[in-house]
C-alpha cells in the first residue's frame, strides 16, 4: 500500500481514492494508509478513503486521520422494485437487480422449515451452504433471513436445493436497508418488517404461495438519501476530538464497471461474466467524493487539499429529499457518527464562500502530540490540542466545564466584499458561543479567526 501511494505521489497526481479499510481502527503509527496519506498531504494531494462496512456498531470506522476525507455510505433516490405477491393477494415491495423473468405462483416455504436435520436451529433460516433439504425446497420459493453467510451464497444454496426462487428478508439489524445483488435465480430483498409479514403469512395457511414480480426501475424514490446500516460508525476511537466520518456519499446499489475475470457474485459455481455490476459499500461511496474533489481541483487549481475537503463538508446536506433530517436504515435520525457533515452535494462545493484551511505543518504538529515525528519538521514546544486543529467540524470529548477552541476561515467566495453571520444550534444541554458573531471580508484570501466557547 505504501509503495503504491508513493508511486502516485511521485507521478504528481492531485487525488488518491482508496476504497480499503482495516478490520479495526489502528493507531496512526501502525496505519500504513494514514502514514501514506500524510506524505500525500505534504504534496497537497487530496486523499479520500472509505470508512468501512462494520456498521451499525459504534467506534468501528477506518481511516480516521484528519488529513484523510473519510467517507460513509448512503442511498440514492433510485430503486429497483420487484414486489412479492402472496397467495392471499397481498403485495409486498421488494428490490432486486436479478434479471430473471419468473412471473408465476410457486409454493412458498420458510428456510427454517426446510433445513436439513443436522442444521442448528439458530441458523436454520439463513440458507447456509448445504443447509437445505432438496426434497422440501424443490420448485418452491424460499424465505431466507440475512445474518450468517453471504447474500449471494444464500441464493446459490436455494438453487442447489432445486428452489424456484428466494426472498431475502432483512434481519432486525438490517432494518429497511435493501441492497441488491446479482443472484443466480429469481430473487427479491425485503425489509425486516416485510419479512415478518411474509413469515406470518406462511404460518397462517396450509398452502402458502408467492410469486416474484419482474423488477422495474423507479426514480425519485423518497426518502433519500438514507444512511446504510453497514457503513462504519464513529466515534473516532483513535482521537475522540476529531469527528469522523467526514461526509457520506452514494454507496448503495451503485452500478459500476466489473472485471470479466470474475463472476458477478464472485462465487466459483457462478459461470456468468458481466462488464457491469451493482455493488454496495463505502468502497462505492469513496470514489464519488474523490471524483468531486478532482472536479474542484480542476475548477480551483490553487486550493489546498484541506480547502477542498472543507468545501465538500461545509456544503453537504443533512436533509433528505422530503426536506427532513436524514435517517438511518432503522428509521431513526442519523447522527454525525454515521453521516459526518452530511450527504455530498458537489454543485454547492464549487462556491463554499469560506473554507477551513490547513497545511502539512499543521498535521505534522498534530502528529507530534502522538509521539510521531517527521524528521524534517521541528515539533512545537507546546502540545497541540487536537480540537484546535483547523478542521471543518468540531468535536470535544469529555467536556467538563468550559473550553475555548479556535477556527480560522479563509474567504474564497466570488465577492471581494462579503460578510458572514454565525448561527449555532448546540446539542441539548450544551451552549456554544462564537465571538465575533459577524465576520467581514474585503478581499479574496483574507483569513479571520473565531474563538468558540463550549460548555
Amino acid at each position: 500500500m505504501l509503495a503504491a501511494m508513493d508511486d502516485a505521489i511521485g507521478d504528481g497526481v492531485d487525488v488518491i481514492s482508496i476504497s480499503i479499510g482495516t478490520s479495526r481502527p489502528l493507531p496512526y503509527a501502525q496505519d500504513s494508509i494514514a502514514l501514506g496519506a500524510f506524505h500525500a498531504a505534504k504534496s497537497n494531494i487530496v486523499v479520500a478513503c472509505s470508512a468501512g462496512n462494520k456498521g451499525p456498531a459504534l467506534g468501528t470506522l477506518s481511516n480516521p486521520a484528519p488529513w484523510i476525507i473519510t467517507v460513509g455510505a448512503s442511498t440514492i433516490d433510485r430503486t429497483f422494485v420487484a414486489p412479492v405477491e402472496l397467495g392471499n393477494g397481498t403485495l409486498i415491495e421488494g428490490q432486486t437487480v436479478t434479471q430473471y423473468n419468473s412471473n408465476k405462483m410457486y409454493p412458498l416455504i420458510y428456510a427454517g422449515d426446510a433445513a436439513a436435520s443436522n442444521v442448528s436451529k439458530d441458523v436454520s433460516g439463513h440458507c447456509l451452504p448445504n443447509s437445505l433439504n432438496p426434497k422440501k425446497v424443490r420448485r418452491k420459493i424460499v424465505l431466507c433471513i440475512r445474518g450468517n453467510g453471504t447474500k449471494v451464497g444464500k441464493g446459490m444454496e436455494v438453487k442447489r436445493a432445486g428452489g424456484a426462487g428466494f426472498i431475502l428478508g432483512n434481519s432486525l439489524a438490517n432494518g429497511d436497508e435493501l441492497t441488491c445483488d446479482p443472484h443466480v435465480l429469481p430473487a427479491t430483498a425485503v425489509t425486516h418488517d416485510d419479512a415478518t409479514r411474509i413469515y406470518d403469512y406462511i404460518r397462517s395457511t396450509k398452502s402458502p404461495m408467492a410469486r416474484i414480480v419482474p423488477a422495474r426501475t423507479v426514480l425519485y424514490n423518497k426518502p433519500a438519501p438514507v444512511m446504510a446500516a453497514f457503513t462504519s460508525r464513529g466515534p473516532n476511537v483513535i482521537d475522540p476530538n476529531i469527528l469522523k466520518p467526514d461526509i457520506t456519499a452514494p454507496g448503495v446499489n451503485i452500478l459500476a464497471a466489473w472485471s470479466e475475470a470474475d463472476s458477478p457474485t464472485k462465487l466459483e459455481s457462478d459461470p456468468r461474466i458481466v462488464q457491469y455490476n451493482f455493488q454496495s459499500g463505502t468502497s462505492m461511496a469513496c470514489p464519488h467524493v474523490a471524483a468531486a474533489a478532482a472536479l474542484l481541483k480542476a475548477i480551483h487549481p490553487k486550493w489546498s487539499s484541506a480547502a477542498i475537503r472543507s468545501a465538500l463538508m461545509t456544503t453537504a446536506s443533512q436533509l433528505d429529499n422530503t426536506g427532513k433530517p436524514m435517517t438511518d436504515a432503522a428509521g431513526t435520525l442519523a447522527t454525525p457518527f454515521a453521516s459526518g457533515a452530511g450527504h455530498l452535494m458537489p454543485q454547492r462545493a464549487v462556491d463554499p464562500g469560506l473554507v477551513y484551511d490547513a497545511s502539512y505543518s499543521d498535521y505534522a504538529a498534530y502528529l507530534c502530540s502522538f509521539g510521531i515525528k517527521d524528521p524534517i519538521f521541528q515539533c512545537p514546544t507546546e502540545r497541540i490540542i487536537s480540537s484546535n486543529l483547523n478542521y471543518p467540524s468540531l468535536q470535544i470529548s469529555r467536556l467538563n466545564g468550559t473550553i475555548t477552541v479556535t477556527r480560522t476561515v479563509t474567504n474564497v467566495g466570488g465577492k471581494h466584499n462579503s460578510c458572514y453571520f454565525s448561527h449555532v444550534k448546540p446539542p441539548m444541554g450544551f451552549s456554544v458561543t462564537i465571538r465575533p458573531s459577524l465576520l467581514v471580508f474585503n478581499r479574496i484570501g483574507q483569513r479571520e479567526a473565531s474563538p468558540l466557547q463550549s460548555k
